[in-house]
Formats: structure tokens, C-alpha cells, sequence
């Protein structure tokens, strides 16, 4: 089998689609399971990221600048899940 070289673009864009797509799966889940202590474990997230956003002001342009990551348990089992498929793309 040749060796495949994958671009880290490419390796980048994969993880954050398996971020998202475990995201997505696990707020489903969520949503069909009674509340309670499970529900809870695939619901709450860490979040970090920038709180309040960062806001420069240079007089003629204003910019502001701030992100936030929701990540729950459901999300790293898909990056963790994309980055094993990764071997076969």
C-alpha cells in the first residue's frame, strides 16, 4: 500500500468535522435521554475561550475579536474517532 501524504489542512479540517459532528451526536443524545446523571455526562461542556470578547478600537476600524469551544465528552470520542480513520484516507 503507497504511503499518502495528507496535508495539515486537511488532518485539521477532519478533526474539527469529528468536533462537530461529536458535538451534534452528543446534544442529540442529550435530548433523548431523561435528565439525570448520564444525561448530564454527555451534555456539559468545557468551554473555554475568550470571555468578554476583546474589542481594539483604532478610530477607524473597530475589531473585535473573541471565540468560544463547547466541548463535551461526545465530541472527543469524535476527534479521537476521525483521527483512527484518518489512517485509511
Amino acid at each position: 500500500m503507497p504511503f499518502k501524504r495528507k496535508g495539515a489542512g486537511f488532518i485539521l479540517l477532519m478533526l474539527v468535522a469529528g468536533a462537530l459532528l461529536g458535538s451534534a451526536l452528543g446534544d442529540l443524545v442529550g435530548l433523548v435521554l431523561p435528565g439525570g446523571v448520564v444525561r448530564d455526562f454527555f451534555t456539559n461542556a468545557l468551554r473555554p475561550g475568550v470571555d468578554p470578547p476583546l474589542t481594539l478600537n483604532l478610530l477607524w476600524v473597530t475589531l473585535t475579536v473573541g471565540f468560544t469551544l463547547k466541548l463535551n465528552v461526545v465530541a472527543l470520542l469524535g476527534v479521537v474517532l476521525m483521527a483512527y480513520l484518518l489512517k485509511w484516507l
